[in-house]
């Protein structure tokens, strides 16, 4: 049994303990954001236990510059990393002469919540010093109503006596990151101001040979106490401006401060008007707390309206799937189409922050589910905005065509594990299936007609590219490639990629083929019988005996044992094992055959999706954040319902739980994804092949009823299952479905009994 940080409860995360062993775990699950900006669930008072310090600013990177034992031709010249911006929320709290400080100040009554109805967080925490007894109670959260706002409150209640109370507001850019090479820094001062009322600090990210851009970050904070005080103000350098006010307050009073910041970057508006803009920002919105919160929770009532999952009878499945939409939410909500989905989000500094495969292969199914197709589309955009230079990390393994990055601010590959950026190619075909992805569910085909169909023949020219003929066996092969197990590096013929190239070159031919002569594409006749050929004689490892899709060449030469065969202490294995060790095991990081067998699901019969499962899924330690959902949708397609049901609390409960071990260093935002995917495609069966959107439910056995909404092609639909199955037409135009593979005509609503 996994141990739970915070109390279960379907709309909050609530705790009234307080372990610095655990803290790292918990600034990570009261992590919030807007899309915009995000940060960890650090202490505004500051705090010298164990704690990782992060804020960030979307969009705002550094090209680290890689440090490698050998360097070779090929490797990128820079990891790129999202950087720790200002620290906005700080405050430095003394009350009779003693500063503030969890590690050190006797507390009781802690108390700490995060609302995910509408993003605040809050905390609360009594000191007694000498008898006097001062409650504290901080409010904050990421306004997503006015991107660029953060709006904060610090109460003292004095319980007991009278207490003289100082607050030390801070913007401080002091900051670095937990990976920086040699603890080194990534800002440089602008502009310092601080008046009566209002602190203002700019800074910019330093020169470096890579810079493509220079970022600039400034922050404009406003102060407003309940009660006068004798501000003093000062400038302690050039990366710190502070506010200091002292006040004496009697028993049973209460004094608040709130503190507004606009934070502006130059990505949207030019240096010289940062602080201009930001004081226009502040002007506009409300001083008052209380209508600010009100505003918060309205607007978040809006999204929460159409995106809201809810399970009656398991109180701990309610409250993750929340936690999971909150989560990507708060990260992004397709506003900014310079933008993308980092697997960490706002929430830490591992890979670097940056654009991996994920968005592709695992959050377009899930934002084409619950919101406006043109949020979508803004990720599709991104990558072809891009394409000039996925063409540049082509060329730079002297291949032709288009290879995207593993993992990107602006194109550019920024990793710098081999195995893994030069030999993970699948993601290529991941880019591919996202646009096939978006044509089928809307019905759209005008991205597919124009920008779509440059990024498909790119990256076809690729994928003939980086195939080789074998004339021995007269068939086309992939060698030397990472599948997304990443247990195995430089395997021969993935059969997941060799698939996956296959399928990219027959879909954009035919695309080609149906769109080519009104596009800016142009594919030579003898360039498409090339890709042709390799369609043809791709060869794709199987083994009849087994009756399944083999993993790659080796792969059976393996000492094949099941997962149930490790003793429990040598789990995780990314852990405890070597990783040479972990090459040479039989056990899988996460789903890989699989993965293509759900991407392609209406290629395959349900007895290959079954023997393939009944194989791979016992050799697999899902210690990859990507692989338990997989496993639930097809679980529950081919009827292996508890194993479905306990793949989604897996995947559902990953951070919250922690399960691999590793939610310290921030959430798993892109793999939240799954959490939705394992409900909606997996317990509920939607599909939606071959332009027909059809339902195949299921009632997890400790579930009362579920229900959610989707969004399909200029409709919103409403699925309830109970022990009947009831889909809604809330709103659009009658629509042809298939319920338990019968067909309907939804006009209304629909029920049947669940089967």
């Amino acid at each position: 049994m996994k141990k739970s940080y915070f109390e279960i409860q379907p709309w909050e995360l609530v705790t009234h303990k307080f372990n610095d062993a655990n803290n790292l775990v918990t600034e990570s699950l009261t992590s919030i954001g807007n899309g915009y900006m995000g940060m960890r669930g650090n202490f505004e008072e500051g705090y010298s236990g164990t704690s990782l310090k992060g804020t960030y600013i979307a969009g705002v990177w550094f090209p680290d510059k890689t440090r490698v034992g050998w360097w070779k031709n090929g490797y990128p010249n820079y990891f790129g990393k999202v950087i720790n911006a200002i620290d906005f929320i700080s405050l430095k709290i003394t009350i009779s002469g003693t500063e503030i400080d969890l590690a050190k100040t006797p507390f009781e009554d802690y108390y700490q919540k995060l609302d995910m109805r509408n993003g605040v967080l809050t905390r609360s925490y009594i000191v007694n010093l000498s008898g006097k007894k001062t409650r504290i109670t901080f409010k904050r959260f990421l306004s997503i109503t006015t991107k660029e706002l953060s709006v904060q409150q610090v109460e003292f209640e004095q319980l007991v006596g009278a207490a003289e109370i100082q607050v030390e507001s801070r913007l401080d850019g002091n900051v670095k990151n937990q990976d920086s090479n040699y603890d080194e820094t990534f800002w440089e001062p602008v502009t310092q101001k601080a008046t009566a009322t209002e602190l203002f600090l700019s800074m910019r990210t330093k020169e470096n040979p890579f810079n493509t851009e220079r970022f600039t970050v400034s922050a404009l904070a406003d102060l407003n106490a309940s009660k006068e005080t004798q501000p003093a103000v000062a400038v302690q350098n050039e990366l710190l401006v502070n506010d200091k006010r002292s006040f004496v307050i009697s028993e049973n009073e209460r004094v608040s401060l709130l503190k507004r910041v606009a934070i502006i970057t130059s990505r949207d508006i030019a240096d010289a008007e940062h602080e201009t803009t930001a004081e226009h920002i502040l002007a506009r919105t409300s001083k008052d707390y209380a209508e600010l919160e009100a505003e918060q929770t309205a607007a978040w009532a809006e999204r929460w309206a159409t995106s809201d999952i809810e399970i009656a009878g398991d109180d701990a499945a309610q409250q993750s799937i929340r936690f999971n939409l909150f989560e990507l939410f708060s990260t992004y909500y397709g506003e900014d189409s310079r933008l993308n989905i980092g697997p960490k989000g706002f929430t830490g500094e591992k890979y670097g922050g940056a654009t991996y495969w994920d968005t592709e292969a695992y959050a377009v199914p899930f934002y084409l589910g619950v919101a406006a197709p043109s949020v979508t589309k803004s990720l599709l955009y991104y990558r072809h905005n891009q394409l000039a230079q996925a063409k540049h990390n082509a060329a730079e393994q002297g291949l032709a065509g288009a290879l995207y990055p593993m993992v990107t601010f602006n194109g550019i590959e920024s990793h710098n594990e081999w195995e893994i950026t030069f030999e993970e190619i699948h993601r290529n075909g991941a880019m591919a299936y996202a646009i096939y992805n978006y044509t089928n569910y809307t019905g759209d085909d005008s991205y597919l007609a124009n920008e779509g169909l440059e990024v498909l023949v790119e990256i076809s020219r690729f994928w003939a590219d980086r195939v080789h003929y074998s004339k021995r066996n007269d068939k086309y092969m992939i060698h030397g490639v990472t599948g997304p197990n990443e247990y195995e590096n430089n395997v021969n013929n993935n059969w997941y990629t060799n698939y996956l190239a296959r399928w990219v070159l027959k879909y954009t031919k035919s695309a080609y083929e149906a769109y080519g002569a009104k596009s800016k594409a142009d594919v030579p006749t003898a360039e498409l019988l090339k890709w042709q050929d390799i369609i043809d004689k791709m060869y794709l490892p199987n083994d009849e005996e087994l009756g399944i899709f083999v993993q790659h060449d080796t792969f059976l030469d393996k000492d094949i044992r099941p997962v149930s065969a490790l003793a429990a202490e040598d789990l995780p294995l990314n852990q405890k094992w070597s990783w040479d060790r972990i090459l040479r095991s039989p056990f899988i990081k996460q789903a890989d055959v699989l993965q293509g067998i759900y991407f392609f699901g209406n290629e395959f019969s349900l007895d290959e999706k079954k023997k393939n499962f009944d194989f791979y899924e016992p050799l697999t330690v899902h210690e990859s954040s990507l692989s338990p959902s997989i496993h639930a949708i097809l679980a529950a397609e081919i009827g292996e319902y508890d194993k479905a049901t306990e793949m989604y609390n897996r995947t559902a409960r990953l951070d919250l739980d922690n399960y691999n071990n590793d939610t310290d260093d921030g959430l798993h935002i892109t793999s939240m994804t799954g959490t939705w995917l394992a409900i909606v495609q997996g317990f509920a069966g939607m599909r939606t092949w071959d332009n027909t959107l059809s339902f195949a439910p299921f009632l997890p056995k400790n579930w009362n009823n579920y229900s959610f909404h989707i969004n399909y092609r200029g409709r919103v639909l409403r699925v309830s299952v109970a022990s009947s199955v009831k889909i809604e037409l809330i709103s659009g135009e009658t629509l042809q479905i298939k319920l338990y593979d019968k067909n309907f005509e939804l006009s209304n609503e629909i029920t049947v009994a669940v089967k």
